[in-house]
């Protein structure tokens, strides 16, 4: 018989058990990790480090947002031979970014003035060919409307002399020159303008472009890290410029920047370059009425795609991958080893700096992915060089894994494919004396781009250093029926004995 009341009493006890166990055993087990909300500074960092990782920049950075800094960090190296580390403090070459400073300096002068944009530059500068002098005016110069010849042919001698070339000389070489288009007429970005306006800030004022800068825009701001850069002074903790070829870095020879005043001799630091910024926000440099006519669209510029002012870009830029657009104000730079890239977003009193000293960096690709992340907006990370990861295996497991990797991943969306940079990758062991991973490479190129000839031409090339002259016969003659113009194929046919061309 069964006793209902006792298995009511044992049954409870149990279920109690369970109960006190599975909050135990609850208790004890570890809690499930959130997942952290990254700050803007931590994306910012996570974007530029990836960028930095794959070969894209090397150099130094800030960003702020509201008036503040919110990041700044150097990537890379300063000076490659020595490891010496890009830091916030390091010295680039900033390029055309100098314009911004002479169009600054000019303003000054027509604030107190001492100049008018739309008089006649002949009236500033009396040894200036009157026949071209009397039809540009200071606006025409700042607005790169003058129709002033950007190119001509330099007569002078004293670049075994570096440090030595005076403004007004340079002038005299290209002033009396047809000029391109009447001024007025249309945007035409003109280096020799710039150096116009500089000396003409010389004349004026009746001191060196330089004593100017420092006296009227360094000193008020405290820009203790920038300056003229010249070719043989010891300027401490200066960046050297670099350049990338066949897979290699190698050193930038220093140019003369005696030579190029008002138009790209300036070196700063990307915090210098964040007090001028803000300094554009005030007028602490200049009246408000002046700088707002810098930053008036004066003039469209249809192959930048938005307007220049007075030494200023205007562009409506994109805010991360969205199609929302913010309108900025800049200047880019770039010259042998260096480039640069300054964007302002009024809007939001936001700026975003990037100098970089291997010629190459996706500078812009960079400043689109910050503006979406200072909007809380979403945007792209880099896609990986797949040519690159593909050589990182060649090196550590050889090269048929290399060529294996590179065919399983070429068609994944997070990499990209290029055909420069996988003939690069091939010639970096041509040149180190690899003609066999050369030519596997190669030959992978003519297998992912076969319809293209320079794919075929190196192929060809590293068949023939391996004796190999049948095969790189046959690869030149593909490259010819491709690109009829590869002279270089056909003196290669006639030199291995091939009697067709």
């Amino acid at each position: 018989m069964i006793n209902y009341k006792k298995a009511l009493n044992i049954t409870f006890l149990v279920s109690l058990l369970l109960l006190i166990t599975s909050v135990s055993i609850s208790c004890n087990q570890p809690k499930k990790e959130e997942t952290k909300e990254l700050t803007k500074a931590e994306k910012i960092d996570e974007i530029v480090g990836l960028y930095s990782e794959y070969e894209g920049f090397n150099g130094a950075v800030l960003v702020s947002h509201e008036g503040e800094v919110i990041y700044k960090k150097g990537f890379g190296y300063a000076i490659l031979e020595w490891d010496v580390p890009n830091q916030i403090d390091t010295k680039f070459r900033i390029a055309s970014i100098t314009k911004p400073f002479t169009a600054l300096l000019i303003m000054q002068l027509v604030s107190e003035g001492k100049l008018d944009v739309h008089e006649p530059i002949s009236t500033y500068l009396p040894d200036y060919s009157k026949n071209n002098g009397d039809k540009i005016t200071l606006h025409h110069l700042l607005s790169h409307t003058s129709g002033t010849r950007r190119d001509y042919e330099d007569k002078l001698t004293k670049n075994k002399y570096p440090d030595r070339y005076r403004t007004g000389e340079i002038v005299q070489q290209y002033s009396s020159l047809p000029l391109e288009f009447e001024p007025g007429e249309k945007f035409a970005y003109s280096n020799t303008g710039y150096h116009t306006l500089a000396y003409i800030i010389e004349t004026v004022s009746g001191k060196s472009y330089e004593a100017l800068l420092q006296e009227k825009i360094l000193d008020p701001l405290g820009m203790k890290n920038t300056g003229i850069d010249k070719h043989r002074a010891l300027i401490k903790n200066r960046a050297k410029g670099h350049f990338k070829g066949f897979g290699e870095y190698y050193t930038q020879d220093f140019g003369d920047m005696s030579a190029i005043m008002g138009v790209g001799n300036i070196y700063s630091t990307v915090e210098d370059l964040f007090l001028l910024d803000q300094a554009l926000y005030t007028e602490k440099l200049l009246p408000k009425k002046y700088i707002d006519l810098m930053f008036d669209k004066h003039i469209s510029d249809p192959g930048y795609g938005g307007y220049y002012g007075y030494g200023w870009e205007m562009k409506e830029k994109p805010i991360g991958n969205t199609s929302e657009t913010v309108e900025t104000i800049g200047h880019s730079g770039s010259m042998q080893g260096f480039t640069a890239l300054c964007t302002r977003i009024p809007a939001s009193n936001s700026s975003i700096v990037f100098f970089n000293n291997t010629g190459r960096a996706f500078l812009n690709a960079m400043t689109t992915a910050i503006t979406g992340i200072i909007n809380d907006e979403t945007y792209d990370f880099p896609l990986k060089p797949l040519a690159m990861f593909m050589k990182n295996t060649i090196e550590k497991e050889g090269i048929d894994k290399g060529i294996l990797f590179y065919k399983e991943h070429k068609d994944l969306d997070d990499y990209y494919v290029s055909e420069q940079e996988l003939i690069v990758a091939g010639y970096k062991y041509l040149h180190n004396g690899n003609a066999e991973y050369a030519a596997e490479i190669f030959k992978l190129s003519t297998e992912v781009f076969p319809d293209r000839d320079n794919p075929y031409d190196s192929y060809a090339e590293a068949l023939m250093t391996l004796g190999k002259n049948e095969e790189a016969i046959k690869n030149y003659k593909k490259s010819l029926e491709l690109n009829p113009k590869n002279y270089n194929a056909v003196e290669m046919l006639k030199k291995l004995g091939d009697k067709s061309y």
